[in-house]
């Protein structure tokens, strides 16, 4: 999926659906250190991304905040 097709999907979210989300992210991403810290290597491409998609995240929700 590209990243403009995340943002819309993000910025369509409520703002509960985002703190859900927030969750989500911050465990897959913790499994996926530890996948890291484990040897698989396929794993790294998977964490930049999704620290990627997590500030995207992120700066929605303080739009929302603010907004």
């Amino acid at each position: 999926m590209k990243s403009g097709d995340r943002t819309k999907k993000l910025r369509d979210m409520s703002e509960d659906e985002l703190g859900r989300q927030d969750a989500e992210m911050s465990e897959q991403m913790f499994k996926l250190r530890f996948q890291w810290a484990m040897g698989q290597t396929e794993t790294l491409n998977k964490i930049r991304e999704l620290r990627k998609d997590k500030a995207r995240l992120l700066t929605i929700m303080r739009e929302k905040s603010n907004g």
